[in-house]
């Protein structure tokens, strides 16, 4: 069942978070947020009023994690934010342990996605961060691509005791679309099927707004929707463009899983893997490196699906 649209004054997603974790603060006393400087200013206000729920540690993103480790065994339920490559892959050894390996929830939520802030250089960048999540077992993984979104999910993960992953970006679609797990269909077509993941969306719409194509969109990876690709799959064709907003082919293991007993081609597109940009530039131009804007999108699937009638 797809959950309704919530909506929020919220113009950015890291709003949408900070809003509404801190309403939630003050009416679930299981609530605790621990930071590592990260937005620390914007949770001046609710670390007033909760002290012993809001927690700074400061720029020790293993120590934030395993604080909040220490939380959830208290039974607190733990939000962990910083940026993303401070928050997955910095310490991913603490989220392997002191989260999964001992059984404890958490919602962790990064901030700068795959390249939003380019000027900070390689340091703040983290397209692998989705790969590197899934590595671990029984997380959830939230992929908004609206502010609208980021509300609803969040007051869906809050109460719930399991470990969420919500990443947050710059890159953003003109509307909410769901906040419900699953595939769902933006738009019917006949000679294959699209799947745009989170911020992907409006980019796919517009690639593919002259191609007879079904176009699927998700704000929630993982689990991956098996049974939704399937519905599509069968009545459209076997022919699958997957466009996902970090390292290209992250979710293709999952197409293939899927599909396994139906005949199928995949092609991936996302943050390339081949390719070190040492000029940062900007979001848009790394958008652009990585094929990821309409005009080159929109040409991969014409290209992809020319070649199927060969």
């Amino acid at each position: 069942m797809t959950a309704p649209t919530v909506a929020t004054t919220a113009t950015t997603m890291r709003e949408a978070f900070v809003d509404t974790v801190t309403e939630a603060l003050d009416t679930d006393p299981r609530l605790a947020v621990v930071l590592a400087e990260i937005s620390a200013d914007r949770f001046v206000a609710a670390a007033d009023r909760h002290p012993q729920r809001v927690l700074n540690v400061g720029i020790r993103e293993q120590a934030m994690v395993s604080v909040a480790g220490g939380l959830a065994l208290t039974g607190l339920r733990p939000v962990v934010h910083t940026i993303t490559p401070f928050l997955v892959e910095r310490p991913f050894e603490q989220l392997k342990l002191d989260l999964n390996h001992q059984g404890v929830g958490a919602v962790v939520v990064s901030t700068g996605a795959s390249y939003d802030y380019p000027t900070a250089g390689r340091t703040h960048m983290a397209p692998g961060d989705v790969a590197l999540i899934d590595t671990l077992p029984g997380w959830t993984v939230h992929v908004p691509g609206h502010p609208a979104e980021v509300e609803a999910l969040l007051r869906s993960a809050l109460p719930g005791g399991d470990l969420v992953y919500l990443r947050l970006s710059e890159r953003v679609n003109a509307e909410p679309l769901v906040t419900g797990p699953g595939w769902h269909p933006v738009r019917r077509g006949s000679r294959g099927v699209v799947l745009a993941v989170g911020p992907m969306l409006g980019p796919v719409l517009a690639a593919t707004a002259t191609l007879d194509v079904t176009v699927l969109y998700t704000a929630t990876i993982r689990p991956f929707d098996v049974a939704g690709l399937r519905d599509a799959v069968r009545a459209a064709s076997a022919d699958v463009v997957l466009v996902e907003p970090y390292l290209r082919g992250t979710s293709t293991h999952e197409v293939n899983d899927a599909l396994v007993d139906i005949p199928h081609r995949v092609l991936a597109l996302g943050v390339r893997r081949d390719l070190e940009l040492r000029a940062y530039g900007t979001a848009d131009e790394h958008e652009n490196a990585h094929g990821l804007g309409p005009t080159d999108i929109g040409a991969a699937v014409r290209e992809f699906l020319n070649g199927a009638a060969k």
